[in-house]
């Protein structure tokens, strides 16, 4: 039987929980420190709540400390790593190997277990092969990997769990190899700090100076979205199924962990025999979740089938939403929407003028497909094809609790021999808690059962629910209703509760952030970006692919709006695109 998982972000502990409830068997989080999310730390603290949280579910809890380090903060991560273990925490997620020599680390996987970052750059089965050799027991894949190399990567290492991204933003560059936001910037995204050069417009520029595209987004991938590849990558051997996203809102975890959550069930449902997931407990949500309806910059499957076209989004790095329609008719104030696409009031509209910019707005009224702009926009004309950008309706459903987890579990109570006391055990298939009700074996007057039942099955607020109550046939006993409480309170309330893990945990020091270089000086033969995505391909000039044969004369440039330009490199032989500083 082999064991799914589908780990979701977790930003703080509010969506850390938020991931759990709406059916995440594993969730990652940034610690105070050294996390590739600068942005996204939380306390030691926090993350022990979430542990807590999490395991009454066998769900599990992640922690990335998946920075490059300097020299002098060696001892400090070394102490973290103490410290997530102290919390509850399963795993790390590192990238700087040094950390491997750290004299504790022996001590720690013998329950914190290593998973190699995908900053580390895994996309080989060399890699993989020797992540395994020096203790790592999950490897998370590079993005741009094909369902053919994912398979081929598990069948070499098949002792290797494998983790891969199913949803969420695309770095243009391989996890690691991106160098371009210290050189341009002095922040590192090995550090945490991108300052998301890939986002940025850009002239392209042939090397006579030719402008062949003008300040357009040409790095700009559209989102990851493999929700129709998840049988696929299962086939292949992947076990964890990612989703990417530890700057995003609460709104965005609910409803991707729970659009993912319920396509692994169905497949799992398809296999009953061969397939279970990772954690415990069912989900009844509120909503319909739909990916569509949440942040994205349109969607691609990157390379799982191989270089596809579409993979960018050139005209804006904005999420647009999901197409509603196109304009009809304007009248003074207001406009109406040829399309299928209901609205409210307070939806946000966005659509693409003449000059391909990007141009949003508030309906500030809605009455069936007519809309009332709270100012309407100059550049809106009969036919512009309009994108909702905020779901309103969509937005108002996720603000409220929106998905309710639960264990099913079995009530078994029994008399003790001795007539003085009974056992009330409580069991969720894999574990027990069992309590002793001290009352005297009373003949009752009348029959009990349906009472006992109905009072043992009282586990609202709690994360349990009773499908069965187990009693003895000829059972002719009374229990008093109190009691009867108490003992279902301590068996729901045992080793499973919440409280019940609490630890003291010690502080850990601040380090001050500083400036930090990991990266040799640009030259001719170090890229600030090594890319599988390809800019000639995207623009439908690569004759391998079917593509026009380019006019233009190589090299090409990227120019960003300072005048400072960037060199691109197609290496087809190994059919990747590098970006090089232009030293001139």
């Amino acid at each position: 039987m082999r064991v799914l998982e589908l780990l979701a972000p977790a930003k703080n502990l509010e969506c850390g929980k938020a991931a759990i409830d709406h059916g995440a068997d594993a969730v990652y989080i940034g610690p105070p420190q050294f996390g590739a999310r600068a942005a996204a730390g939380n306390s030691v603290d926090d993350i022990a709540e979430l542990c807590r949280y999490a395991h009454i579910f066998d769900a599990k809890v992640y922690a990335t400390v998946n920075t490059l380090l300097y020299d002098d903060e060696l001892p400090q991560a070394q102490l973290l790593l103490q410290q997530l273990n102290d919390a509850g925490v399963e795993a790390v997620l590192i990238q700087d190997m040094r950390l491997l020599e750290s004299s504790q680390l022996p001590a720690l996987t013998s329950h914190l277990s290593l998973h190699a970052s995908t900053q580390a750059d895994n996309r080989t089965v060399d890699k993989v092969e020797w992540l395994w050799k020096q203790g790592f027991r999950r490897a998370v894949l590079a993005r741009e990997l094909s369902i053919d190399e994912i398979r081929a990567i598990h069948e070499a290492v098949p002792q290797m769990e494998l983790e891969v991204f199913v949803h969420g933003a695309l770095c243009v560059s391989y996890s690691g190899r991106c160098y371009a936001s210290e050189y341009c910037f002095g922040r590192s995204a090995n550090r945490g700090e991108c300052a998301q050069f890939c986002r940025m417009q850009f002239d392209l520029l042939d090397s006579d100076g030719n402008e062949l595209e003008h300040q357009r987004h040409l790095l700009s991938l559209r989102d990851l979205n493999l929700s129709a590849q998840l049988a696929e990558l299962i086939e292949a051997g992947a076990m964890s199924f990612k989703i990417e996203g530890r700057l995003k809102d609460v709104a965005y975890v609910k409803n991707v962990t729970a659009a993912y959550s319920q396509l692994l069930n169905q497949y799992i449902a398809a296999h009953p025999d061969q397939y279970m997931r990772a954690s415990k407990g069912h989900v009844n949500y509120t909503f319909e979740p739909d990916l569509s309806r949440t942040f994205n910059r349109g969607y691609t499957t990157y390379f799982v089938h191989g270089r596809q076209p579409h993979q960018a989004s050139f005209d804006t790095p904005k999420a647009i939403g999901s197409f509603v329609g196109t304009v009809k008719e304007i009248r003074a104030g207001s406009f109406n929407v040829a399309g299928t696409a209901s609205f409210v009031n307070g939806d946000g509209l966005c659509f693409f003028d003449a000059d391909r910019q990007l141009k949003g707005f508030r309906v500030n009224r809605a009455e069936g497909n007519r809309l009332f702009p709270l100012q309407m926009p100059a550049e809106l004309k009969p036919g512009t094809r309009l994108y909702r950008s905020s779901d309103q309706a969509m937005e108002s459903i996720l603000a409220k609790p929106s998905a309710e987890r639960k264990i099913s579990v079995t009530m078994m109570l029994q008399p003790c021999e001795g007539g003085q006391d009974f056992l009330l055990t409580m069991d969720d298939g894999s574990r027990q808690t069992t309590t002793r009700i001290d009352c005297p074996h009373q003949l009752a007057r009348t029959p009990q059962r349906e009472q006992i039942e109905r009072e043992l099955k009282k586990l609202g607020g709690t994360p349990y629910e009773c499908i069965r109550v187990i009693l003895p046939d000829d059972f002719p006993y009374f229990i008093p209703a109190s009691q009867l409480t108490k003992a279902r309170r301590d068996v729901s309330c045992g080793k499973w509760n919440v409280e019940s893990e609490e630890r003291i945990l010690p502080s850990i020091p601040v380090t001050h952030d500083k400036s930090f270089s990991n990266i040799p000086l640009p030259s001719s033969t170090n890229p600030l970006m090594q890319c599988r995505y390809c800019l000639r391909h995207e623009l439908g000039f690569c004759v391998r692919y079917g593509g026009q044969r380019p006019t233009w004369r190589e090299p090409l440039f990227l120019r960003l709006g300072d005048g400072r330009r960037f060199r691109l490199e197609f290496d087809c032989s190994k059919c990747q695109m590098n970006v090089y500083a232009d030293e001139r």
